[in-house]
């Protein structure tokens, strides 16, 4: 069990199954200083980026989420579900080295996000993580908004890619991976595609 699976109260393995072998490499290389998370749910990804980068810099995080699910998480107990990240992420900033700072934004990603922008931090983010609504139409909004807060340079992250809720008869508009697709496509000359397993997609913005 990795420490941080074991320091935090979490429900799932999700993190470390998918992200945490790719981060493991990824994240001491580009050290992001300011972070934008889209979809905390209990906060294992925070958590891991305080404790892997707070050690050696000062953080700021953002992390956007309704905590109050999508279609995936039907019987599940949403307000748990926030208290635990909240403690997961108190926990992990207390024991950082350096000063963390995470600022929570609680709502709908479009309108969150969108705010960040009006608030001037268009190119502010180091890195971006898009692990939100998993539905197409959701998912490119989330994109396109985290392009513009996503300084040249930095990584923006999509989780998730070929997820599908419902299994083999997946409602396309329901999956990510059609709005991953279209957005690249579009964005093709202001990205670079970085090696990552098929299950999550990793760009590097090389242009405003």
């Amino acid at each position: 069990m990795s420490d941080t699976a074991s320091r935090y109260e979490l429900s799932n393995n999700w993190f470390e199954m998918g992200a945490r072998p790719v981060w493991e490499a990824l994240i001491p290389s580009i050290k992001p200083a300011r972070i934008l998370e889209i979809g905390s749910f209990e906060g294992a990804s925070v958590c891991y980026l305080i404790d892997k980068l707070g050690a050696q810099q000062a953080l700021e995080l953002h992390c956007v989420d309704t905590w109050e699910g999508g279609m995936e998480h039907a019987g599940l107990n949403m307000g748990a579900v926030e208290q635990r990240f909240d403690a997961n992420v108190a926990k992990a900033s207390a024991a950082a080295a350096h000063p963390v700072v995470v600022h929570k934004h609680k709502g709908y990603s479009d309108g969150q996000l969108a705010k960040l922008l009006v608030e001037g931090k268009a190119g502010y983010f180091d890195f971006a993580y898009v692990d939100g609504s998993h539905q197409a139409p959701d998912v490119l909004c989330d994109a396109v908004l985290a392009f513009r807060l996503l300084r040249v340079g930095g990584v923006l992250v999509f989780d998730d890619y070929i997820w599908g809720f419902g299994g083999a008869a997946c409602d396309p508009l329901n999956a990510p991976k059609i709005a991953v697709d279209a957005f690249s496509t579009m964005y093709a000359r202001k990205l670079a595609m970085l090696n990552a397993p098929c299950l999550q997609k990793y760009f590097q913005k090389t242009a405003n």
